[in-house]
């Protein structure tokens, strides 16, 4: 740590001068020590995070040198977004990839102006739907503000672009009651019967089903904790095990009766249940929380496919009640739709909105109410009921 001429600490690698000036150094990884003088300690700074970087990213024959965008990109990526979720990285990713590496990547960070993020956008316009255009420029402003807030740019460049997502939001599928009933009544004929009804009483993702190991659910609290999700990945042809979607998403739910009985069923009948030799697998991950690395043993999962004896696959429970909606002569719904009723028949029972997102694991309540929650026909006519009873 360097001082100043007081006698106070000022950070790693800076320190002031005899004459006043300010002195910024480093040992590359070459083992050079760089160094370089500066009028005020912000330049200072800013030139010592600059080039401590650079040399990270190449060695000390790029210091000196402004990062591009596309060294600060996986920079970025590798160092403040490690905690995401493996669906949120990859989403980063492709963006980036598709949209902005062909475009901006070889740029100098400083070099990049509103106009060049502009046309990115507009490029996309043709070809992209809104929400995918939206999400490159999710990812754009992220970058560029990460960098903004580490003095490696004075401006953020999305600042000066003109783009509004005034997309129109797609109806979110849900069941209404009876609706409900219809698709369990068809539902329980189903090898898949528990996983739905679980997710109908707890408002679990799919990854985070697919995740669940016996050590999650406590029997004696009657509780289910999610501290994992797992998923198949198609181009890979192997699954793989991540931390939740966000650290809100680490929760621990306490279960209603029934899918107490659910879990508890499964756990008795563990021991006879068919095991195919996949779930030998040890699979790792970091969890965010400690930053150690944890195992999950497959053979631990709590739901596994009767007939082949291996997790099912998120989209085979999608296919799957893509069938049982043609049996039941309903519309069609997906897993995430289950979710969404769930959330749906909280509010309709009048669950607290702020417990709703704790069971939910949200981080803000806004996603809870404006995403998750929809208001029913029958749910508007108790709402004027208890307004008239007043």
């Amino acid at each position: 740590m360097g001082k100043d001429l007081r006698g106070r600490e000022m950070g790693e690698g800076i320190m002031q001068r005899k004459d006043g000036r300010y002195s910024a150094r480093f040992t590359s990884r070459r083992g050079r020590r760089v160094e370089k003088c500066f009028d005020t300690v912000a330049d200072a700074r800013k030139w010592y995070m600059r080039n401590k970087l650079q040399d990270e990213q190449e060695g000390e024959e790029s210091i000196e040198y402004t990062m591009t965008v596309d060294q600060w990109f996986h920079y970025w990526l590798k160092t403040f977004k490690s905690n995401l979720s493996p669906n949120t990285i990859r989403n980063y990713t492709d963006r980036y990839y598709s949209d902005v590496k062909n475009a901006i990547g070889d740029m100098l960070l400083v070099d990049v102006k509103a106009m060049h993020c502009q046309q990115i956008l507009n490029n996309m316009e043709p070809y992209y739907a809104k929400s995918t255009i939206y999400q490159t420029y999710i990812c754009i402003g992220s970058m560029f503000k990460s960098a903004l807030k580490n003095d490696l740019i004075t401006r953020h460049p999305l600042d000066g672009v003109d783009f509004k997502c005034n997309k129109m939001k797609k109806p979110i599928r849900f069941l209404d009651l009876e609706e409900q009933n219809i698709f369990l009544a068809y539902a329980d004929k189903n090898s898949n019967a528990k996983a739905f009804r679980l997710v109908l009483q707890t408002g679990l993702r799919t990854g985070e089903l697919v995740g669940l190991t016996w050590d999650n659910f406590d029997r004696v609290k009657r509780t289910l904790t999610v501290d994992k999700t797992m998923e198949y990945r198609y181009e890979s042809g192997a699954w793989r095990v991540g931390p939740p979607k966000t650290m809100s998403a680490f929760r621990t739910i306490p279960l209603t009766n029934e899918a107490y009985d659910i879990l508890f069923e499964l756990y008795i009948k563990r021991e006879t249940r068919k095991e195919s030799p996949v779930l030998s697998r040890v699979l790792t991950f970091r969890d965010p929380r400690t930053g150690l690395v944890r195992e999950v043993c497959m053979q631990d999962l709590i739901f596994i496919n009767c007939r082949t004896g291996e997790p099912t696959k998120n989209s085979t429970y999608d296919t799957n009640l893509e069938k049982l909606c043609r049996k039941a002569d309903i519309k069609p719904f997906s897993m995430h739709a289950l979710r969404h009723t769930f959330a749906t028949r909280c509010v309709e029972r009048g669950v607290n909105p702020k417990s709703l997102q704790k069971i939910l694991g949200h981080a803000q309540l806004s996603t809870t109410m404006d995403t998750y929650v929809h208001v029913t026909d029958d749910s508007l006519q108790v709402a004027m009921m208890q307004f008239q009873a007043v």
